[in-house]
């Protein structure tokens, strides 16, 4: 059989309203599709090659290919409770019913189906049961049973009926019961909007990225499809903002820079060639045969490419290796990458750069005369450990210009439109501290992210964004006065124009929280822009940059949200105790009654980003509430978007000020918001957040249970160790280390206190994690186990510092909701069936 009804089926199913929760259900509505007609086969013998008869229950094993579209009637019960409906009218008749249950918790149902005919029963795509017999009337109708294992929110149920003309009941009977085994579970069969879970974050449709052309007419989206059961696609689309015409493209294509026109690479017999193609007619035509297999940057006049190859530094041989520094325990850190020029018209490769150090392309100028390129050395005994060079390549005399050299906190550069500057990313302390907006001897965060522009002629630099507390994400220099710049601006991500002659910014008013993308084009007034929201996936939309107005052009994700419950959030800010304002905001349940009193998970990054207003990501703070608890996030000191004294708060810090911030803000929280029941209170984080939970346990015991996925135990052992470890801790223990403050690294890390954690703790790290390497779980785990304290270390094989594998982070999701829901709901079952005691 195949069938594709469940995860969209229920998405039909709009009409608000849901019968009061219970532990037993019967079933009193159900979706149903069209009856098709199935015959028996011609029997050209009367047994098959096993000696078996036909009998009519074969026909219920026949495919029948559904989709949402079809469940178009709907049948409610009779005061029996029973669904009644026609009988085949001729030879036999397949037809399929749909139904849901929310399940408050996780819980093990039984579904009792009393029927007159042949059936089989599927929850969430997977066959349970069947029914193969038939009876003639409702009184000999037998029942078949059938125990399922459900997890907290909605349950798809469907039932494939099979109904014979040749039946002597008068008409087709069922009669539907699900019950929870456990008396505390409570049911509800929903007949209007399903409640968020985890799939609805790991599967569908989404924007990945969005492209214009160089006229502003043509706006491409490129999408990624993950299916129930992991299995993914890409495709890519192409919008026509003057027809509104869309097509659909099965192979990413991008613009080129100047003219109107996509391009891709394909291998054609021997040859890799670049094939031009015309948006309007998708005409295509091979603009050059034989081109490098490398990726390349295509020169804005479109004679030429930049590419880079890689060398392998091969002089490695035999079982022991020395180090040449603390990163060569990176695979391939010895590789150099050289620049190169494919001349289009001729062929001609052109070596560029030669020598020991990888060269970077940063740009090529408009008339494209010019490059921007980067080499960097490593420098170990100083803080950030590395500094750059800047060079300007003159591709028509090769010569080189010195644009600056040493500089340890600029990151990247482009140039003007004109050319005659370069507008540059990097860290307060950048070019001797000119963007520095600090007290005297504060260390500033080097995450935060600030621009500059250059003068080529003279090399002065000026710092455009000193004063302005957002933090530089992404900028595009569109034309001589015009800069655009994404920013981090507390939790949202927002985009600004720059105005070079004025020295002023401007806010674009766009309808999205978070802006993962923001594209105008060369010329023309549209820009295309893709971003998503605390409750909504990711859209695209066309944008006037004169008139200011977003035209929304895709949201993949409307069908499938639009059969979704999603509680209200709400922004919750507090003052800390030394005067600091500090934001956040909460999410409730999509059900949520004020008069109750309700579980709270407290979710935080504490690190230099905050946590941003997203539906997606590794911690769906919706699902969360959908699953019976109340959620707060909130952004303590030391993020980036609030202004550089407060992100410089996060250096050398390692839980001070940050950790009490949350216990304070929790404490307010839960004292100005009465549903909340202050002994049922949960935190989690990831990461330097998985470091924060592991720390507040050790200062706090309001906490009634603590996650922490790839956190930082020691301080000093994920310095040293972690592949990233000390270049991160010179930003966060900038000019600290083991041996000058030993006060940090020890009394700040949560293994050297691990005495005084009382809180159940679950840990959990990837075990391929180069990042934070998992050994910083595991001795927090040795010390929790051996000191007698509650803790569970779930490894998850395969993964690196985030859990990327679909149905791995399946499983990690479901091992954290089921140990909050041990701990915070007082409902240990989950959990026990995930990992039995005796296993």
């Amino acid at each position: 059989m195949k069938t594709s009804l469940l995860s969209a089926t229920l998405l039909c199913l709009l009409a608000c309203g849901h019968s009061a929760a219970q532990s037993k259900l019967n079933i009193s509505k159900v979706r149903a599709t069209a009856p098709v007609a199935v015959s028996s086969p011609f029997m050209t013998d009367t047994t098959n090659l096993k000696g078996e008869k036909f009998e009519e229950k074969t026909l219920l094993e026949t495919a029948f290919l559904v989709a949402p579209q079809d469940f178009k009637d709907e049948i409610s019960a009779d005061t029996s409770r029973h669904i009644l409906f026609p009988k085949a009218k001729k030879d036999s008749e397949l037809r399929f019913f749909s139904f849901n249950v929310n399940a408050d918790r996780y819980a093990k149902l039984t579904v009792s189906i009393t029927a007159t005919g042949m059936l089989e029963l599927y929850a969430n795509n997977k066959k349970e049961t069947s029914k193969t017999t038939a009876e003639d009337s409702l009184q000999n109708a037998k029942t078949t049973k059938k125990e399922i294992t459900v997890t907290p929110g909605a349950t798809e149920f469907s039932i494939k009926y099979l109904s014979e003309a040749a039946s002597k009941t008068p008409q087709e009977s069922m009669r539907i019961v699900v019950e929870a085994k456990d008396s505390v579970v409570s049911l509800t069969e929903y007949d209007g909007k399903r409640l968020i879970s985890i799939n609805d974050i790991v599967e569908g449709t989404r924007i990945s990225g969005g492209g214009i052309s160089p006229n502003g007419r043509f706006i491409t989206l490129n999408y990624t499809n993950v299916a129930e059961g992991g299995s993914s696609s890409r495709y890519s689309e192409v919008y026509d903002t003057k027809t509104g015409g869309r097509l659909h493209v099965d192979k990413p294509m991008q613009w080129m820079p100047t003219s109107n026109k996509l391009y891709y690479t394909a291998q054609r017999g021997n040859n890799n060639s670049l094939i031009g193609v015309d948006p309007e007619t998708m005409s295509e035509s091979v603009i050059a045969a034989n081109i490098p297999k490398e990726s390349f940057h295509i020169a804005p006049n479109e004679q030429y490419l930049i590419y880079t190859i890689k060398e392998s530094y091969e002089n490695r041989k035999g079982d022991l290796l020395i180090l040449k520094s603390p990163e060569d325990r990176q695979e391939g850190y010895m590789d150099k990458r050289y620049l190169y020029k494919y001349d289009l018209s001729t062929g001609v490769n052109h070596r560029l750069t030669y020598g020991k150090r990888t060269t970077s392309l940063h740009d090529i100028s408009r008339d494209s005369r010019y490059l921007l390129f980067s080499v960097s050395d490593e420098q170990i005994t100083e803080r950030p450990f590395r500094k750059s060079t800047l060079l300007l390549l003159n591709l028509e005399s090769l010569k080189i210009d010195t644009l600056w050299k040493d500089e340890k906190y600029a990151y990247s550069a482009s140039f003007s439109p004109n050319g005659q500057k370069i507008l540059i990313t990097g860290s307060p302390e950048a070019f001797k501290g000119i963007a520095l907006n600090l007290p005297p001897e504060t260390i500033a965060n080097s995450y935060e992210r600030e621009a500059f522009i250059m003068n080529i002629s003279d090399r002065q630099v000026e710092a455009l964004t000193k004063s302005f507390n957002p933090s530089i994400s992404r900028m595009t220099w569109r034309s001589d006065d015009e800069i655009y710049m994404t920013v981090a601006e507390a939790d949202y991500e927002s985009v600004y124009r720059y105005s070079v002659a004025k020295k002023t910014f401007v806010k674009l008013s766009l309808p999205e929280d978070v802006i993962r993308s923001f594209s105008p084009a060369r010329s023309g007034s549209t820009a295309v822009c893709v971003g998503v929201s605390a409750s909504s996936s990711t859209k695209a939309y066309a944008y006037d940059l004169k008139s200011g107005k977003s035209t929304l052009i895709s949201d993949p994700s409307k069908e499938r949200l639009s059969g979704v419950a999603l509680g209200k959030v709400t922004d919750w800010s507090f003052t800390a105790s030394d005067g600091t304002p500090i934001s956040g905001r909460y999410y409730l349940p999509p059900n949520f009654d004020a008069a109750k009193k309700y579980p709270l998970i407290v979710y935080y990054y504490a690190g230099t980003t905050p946590t941003v207003r997203s539906l997606e990501g590794s911690y769906p703070l919706h699902v969360y509430a959908s699953l019976g608890y109340v959620v707060y996030t909130l952004q303590p000191s030391g993020a980036v978007g609030f202004g550089q004294e407060f992100s410089a708060r996060h250096v050398n810090a390692w839980g001070k000020r940050t950790a009490n911030e949350i216990v304070e803000g929790v404490k307010k929280f839960v004292s100005e918001h009465s549903f909340i029941n202050e002994k049922k209170i949960g935190c989690m984080g990831a990461s330097y957040g998985g470091f924060m939970t592991m720390y507040l346990q050790t200062i706090t015991d309001m906490f009634a249970v603590a996650v922490s996925h790839a956190g930082i135990s020691s301080i000093a052992s994920y310095w040293g160790e972690g592949y990233w470890g000390y270049s991160y801790s010179g930003a966060a223990s900038a000019n600290s280390y083991p041996w000058n403050n030993k006060e940090l690294y020890v009394e700040q890390s949560p293994l050297f206190n691990a005495d005084k954690v009382k809180t159940p703790l679950l840990l959990l790290h990837g075990m391929e994690d180069t990042n934070v390497p998992i050994g910083e779980s595991i001795q927090m785990f040795t010390a929790l186990r051996i000191l007698g304290r509650p803790v569970e270390f779930i490894r998850v094989k395969g993964e690196n510092h985030g859990i990327a594998t679909y149905k791995r982070r399946l499983e990690w999701n479901h091992s954290i909701h089921a140990w909050f829901a041990k701990w915070l709901q007082d409902d240990p079952s989950w959990w026990d069936n995930l990992y039995p005691a005796n296993n």
